[in-house]
């Protein structure tokens, strides 16, 4: 190891270990570990706090002389914890990651709850830590699922796979998204699943422009990772240990059943993934989005557009001509791959007011609300209901349907639903 590493080790700035002899003949690799505590990358303030127990211990006279008489070291962990700790679960290629510990003034800084360690993280979900690693444990054979799987077919056609947590594990998810999730920094253009906004306030800023650009982004959920969740932990304060188990706990992979020496197993078939059905992803993926919401908002700004995200739906609007709404596009998407997602070519467009303008089902126009010919139907169907309860029949179950979408159009526009109702008491009131 040389003499200057040796020297630097003893005085704790950093250790320097020598794996050059991995195979005769290969690349000669030194790798470093800073432990000054600086800040984790370039212009972050998150600091590089690091766990003594598992960083490489530099050789002293002392330590040699022990190991030529055969003293053992004394344990600096139980069994257990090294079980974790090196387990396949904790398993990462940037040994300068595993073993961070928290960041208290950072955590402290943006409101997050202090989890230092595994037991901390359980009591708070009021688990004991055997319980909790029934979740935070990454299996490649699954005996007994923690999900339930199902397809429900899509407007566009085609299926939308649903993972849904059984019921201990949608109460943990549920608590995490309470005292963790709902705190996480989010962007002021993320319109959904955030209390107070909604597809009206994500449409308002929209409305009456003269060009208005519609992108999606491709596999929404399933771009944010369970690597890019703890490494979103990790970021805002998190030790390498709970913020894993953070990422577990709150992401799963694709599963097949298959059979192995007689039993039933179920196995990944890809990436641990935010879900669709689990109660933290909507707002973990809101949080992983910031970065690209932020260079968005920026770019709109060059532009003199309006930008807005719900979920994975994107939309600009402004006095834009089409050629300048080209390049709009083409920069969005150069963006949103540099911030590892896809953009649905499929689902792109740019709308002028010759035609419908819409965003999130909601027409832009001249005012939000639903379009000309959605509204005349659904004064259609008032009138028939009036006409068919005067004869006598039931119309129960269709007052109940139609009660929802006025309720729906109030929402997005009261004026337009006020115009729709029939005289004295209002339809969804009824």
């Amino acid at each position: 190891m040389g003499l200057i590493g040796w020297l630097l080790g003893l005085l704790g700035r950093r250790v320097v270990r020598d794996v050059s002899r991995l195979e005769d003949g290969g690349d000669r690799l030194t790798e470093v570990v800073e432990l000054d505590g600086g800040p984790l990358k370039p212009g972050h303030r998150r600091r590089a706090l690091r766990d003594r127990r598992l960083l490489p211990k530099p050789r002293t006279v002392a330590s040699t002389v022990r190991h030529s008489v055969g003293i053992k070291r004394q344990k600096v962990m139980t069994r257990a914890e090294a079980d974790r700790l090196f387990g396949a679960t904790m398993r990462t290629r940037n040994r300068a990651l595993r073993d961070l510990v928290a960041d208290e003034e950072q955590l402290q800084r943006l409101g997050l709850p202090l989890w230092r360690s595994e037991a901390e993280l359980a009591a708070a979900l009021g688990l004991s830590e055997r319980a909790l690693l029934r979740f935070a444990v990454h299996r490649e054979r699954e005996r007994t699922p923690h999900y339930i799987t199902f397809a429900i077919p899509k407007r566009s056609g085609g299926e939308r796979l649903i993972m849904a947590p059984k019921r201990q594990l949608k109460a943990i998810q549920r608590r995490l998204n309470e005292l963790l999730v709902s705190r996480l920094p989010v962007s002021g253009s993320a319109h959904g699943f955030r209390p107070g906004r909604s597809i009206r306030t994500g449409a308002e800023p929209h409305v009456g422009k003269r060009m208005l650009v519609h992108l999606d982004l491709q596999d929404f959920f399933p771009s944010v990772t369970c690597a890019r969740v703890r490494g979103l932990l990790v970021a805002y304060g998190y030790g390498y240990q709970v913020a894993t188990s953070l990422a577990v706990i709150m992401t799963e992979a694709e599963r097949q059943p298959v059979a192995i020496d007689g039993a039933t197993v179920h196995v990944p078939v890809g990436q641990r993934h935010c879900v669709q059905g689990a109660p933290t992803s909507p707002g973990l993926c809101n949080a992983i989005v910031l970065r690209l919401d932020h260079r968005l908002e920026g770019l709109a700004r060059r532009f003199g557009a309006a930008y807005t995200r719900y979920a994975d739906d994107l939309t600009f609007s402004g006095d834009l001509d089409r050629d300048a709404a080209k390049r709009l596009v083409h920069h969005a998407r150069a963006i949103i791959a540099a911030e590892g997602f896809r953009v649905n070519e499929g689902k792109t467009r740019l709308m002028t007011p010759a035609g419908r303008q819409a965003v999130t089902g909601v027409v832009v126009n001249q005012d939000a609300g639903l379009s000309r010919q959605e509204r005349r139907r659904l004064r259609a169907a008032l009138h028939q209901i009036e006409r068919d309860q005067a004869a006598g029949a039931d119309v129960a179950d269709r007052r109940a349907v139609i009660a929802g979408k006025l309720a729906y159009l109030r929402m997005l526009n009261p004026a337009q639903a006020d115009r729709l109702e029939p005289p004295g008491r209002p339809l969804e009131r009824q």
